[in-house]
């Protein structure tokens, strides 16, 4: 029988902004993660190598070697889930990156509860249940409750019906109250597809929801879009 420890998913940090990488690490331990700071690419690519991991996080400009190339490298012999993390926002980028064998990208800067979020979903993807972060049943925000077993949502106490994805994308917004949360990661974790500047699925999914939350009781202001970065539960 495994150990709690032993089901604790283990990090991999690459970053050699040591500043960053200690926030990183020190929030990733925070939620109970066990971390492995790694400043520079030729001794990331050694311990991603000669030990396992659950997840590596993975910045681009590296010391050393860049990671770009470390990922080419490890994905000759391993499979372990890589995010990367860069500057680097230009589109090409990003596209090299998923060529390459990466399965998530989060650019800088970024939200640090979006990244446990996009970790979170992640793990759940490739641990399943050995992940012992999972998502409660039942969530309750104020007057609004959630369940997830038969989809059910009501609010003050009356009923509101939701599709699948809306209620997906209700809880995932509740779940992290007064947080903004980004359209790309919305669009992964929700309609579990890479996001579209010119796809207007997520707007309007979040326009129903809205609207029956509001013929609900809620008032309009709770579920807010904030232009250029994405949606925020208040």
């Amino acid at each position: 029988m495994a150990t709690p420890e032993q089901n604790t998913p283990r990090i991999l940090v690459i970053e050699d902004d040591r500043t960053l990488n200690g926030q990183i690490t020190g929030l990733l331990e925070a939620q109970g993660y066990q971390t492995f700071p790694c400043f520079e690419g030729e001794g990331g690519l050694m311990s991603a190598l000669g030990q396992r991991f659950d997840l590596i996080l993975l910045d681009v400009l590296l010391p050393r070697l860049n990671g770009f190339e470390l990922l080419s490298r490890l994905r000759k012999t391993h499979q372990t889930p890589v995010m990367m993390l860069t500057a680097c926002g230009a589109e090409e980028e990003r596209i090299r990156g998923y060529r390459g064998g990466a399965d998530d990208y989060l650019p800088k800067p970024f939200n640090f509860t979006e990244l446990v979020l996009r970790i979170e979903a992640l793990l759940r993807r490739t641990r399943g249940a050995n992940d012992q972060r999972v998502d409660p049943d039942r969530l309750q925000v104020g007057e609004l409750a959630m369940e997830r077993p038969g989809v059910t949502v009501a609010f003050a106490g009356t009923p509101v019906t939701l599709t699948q994805i809306q209620f997906r994308l209700l809880w995932i917004l509740a779940r992290q109250q007064g947080e903004v949360l980004s359209k790309p990661y919305l669009y992964q974790v929700v309609l579990e597809r890479e996001f579209s500047r010119y796809d207007r699925s997520l707007d309007m999914h979040l326009s129903r929801v809205r609207r029956k939350l509001v013929e609900a009781g809620m008032a309009p202001d709770r579920l807010q879009t904030v232009h250029g970065k994405g949606y925020c539960f208040l």
